[in-house]
């Protein structure tokens, strides 16, 4: 007689997945900015992942409907931001760095919406909360102080409350679209953005348009356009109806952990006393905030299952 695994449990698993195929892409993607410009970069990754996405989702399209249509909109343009800020950011500082500031963002949550949505925040988030800004001071400020702050921490920094409102916005309207339908829109709302962004950034002068066919390139725009963009932007859409705001949050704060191993092991990277404790007191403060904090502390946002499981 066969079982079959709970949602539940499948949707911690994709969660989980997630984490790691982000987690490691953030080493890849470092690499490919060698050969392309930040935003001809987003421009080729999110394009790709679109038309993937439009292929496979192509009976779920037919069915949107205008709500449909905002709601992955909106939910793009602070993807595309998220995107925007991060890879700009990845280019000044490190992958590992990277990958702990991102992870902010899932302390930022509840935090976001304490303030914004009026949810009740209790002691053990404001805890967390204020661990994770001690570890980011220590992530980011070297000792020679404020004045030798890197450019790139503080882009990454913006690319972290654009996800914490992305993570927000994607449990909120999870449960009322369809899940296929969001998942493309997003992508190709960010897709759009970002070549709609390239003819004004070289007018500008902000970033003139830069592209090297290599291997490696082509290797790294299929890897984070299929894998860590249409593959793991549709799972954790569909995840976030079927587990809880406390398992969402941890298993995607693996992420800069995946990140931090994966430039040790395949970059190279030397990880500072003051750079780990920095991360670690980020990684304390996220599970503060989601393992002491109240079930629903993320509210609508990383998922709208009650801690009583999936229905």
């Amino acid at each position: 007689m066969s079982r079959t695994i709970p949602r539940r449990v499948q949707a911690d698993l994709a969660l989980g997945l997630c984490s790691l195929i982000w987690g490691a892409t953030f080493v890849v993607v470092k690499d490919a900015l060698a050969f392309a410009s930040v935003f001809v970069f987003n421009a080729l990754r999110f394009s790709l992942a679109a038309i993937v996405m439009g292929v496979v989702y192509r009976g779920a399209l037919r069915k949107m409907n205008r709500a449909t249509i905002a709601a992955g909109a909106l939910i793009g343009c602070f993807m595309f931001g998220g995107y925007a800020f991060q890879t700009l950011g990845l280019r000044l500082t490190t992958p590992s760095k990277t990958g702990f500031i991102t992870g902010a963002s899932v302390v930022m949550v509840p935090v976001l919406l304490a303030l914004f949505w009026g949810r009740r925040v209790n002691r053990w988030i404001w805890a967390g909360a204020i661990a994770a800004l001690i570890g980011l001071y220590y992530l980011t400020v070297p000792r020679s102080g404020i004045a030798g702050l890197n450019a790139g921490d503080f882009l990454v920094m913006g690319c972290a409350v654009m996800f914490a409102v992305h993570i927000i916005l994607v449990g909120r309207y999870s449960v009322r679209h369809s899940v296929a339908a969001l998942s493309f829109l997003q992508v190709a709302t960010t897709a759009a953005l970002t070549v709609l962004c390239l003819p004004v950034l070289a007018a500008t002068r902000w970033e003139a348009p830069r592209l090297v066919w290599t291997t490696s390139l082509v290797w790294a725009i299929l890897i984070t356009a299929v894998g860590a963009t249409a593959l793991c932007f549709s799972m954790q859409v569909w995840a976030q109806q079927y587990t809880t705001p406390t398992h969402t949050a941890i298993l995607l704060s693996l992420e800069p952990v995946f990140a931090a191993l994966t430039s040790v092991i395949v970059a190279h990277e030397r990880l500072s006393a003051r750079v780990l404790f920095g991360a670690a007191l980020v990684f304390i403060g996220i599970l503060l905030a989601e393992l002491k904090g109240p079930a629903q502390s993320a509210a609508d946002s990383p998922g709208p299952v009650s801690e009583r499981g999936a229905p």
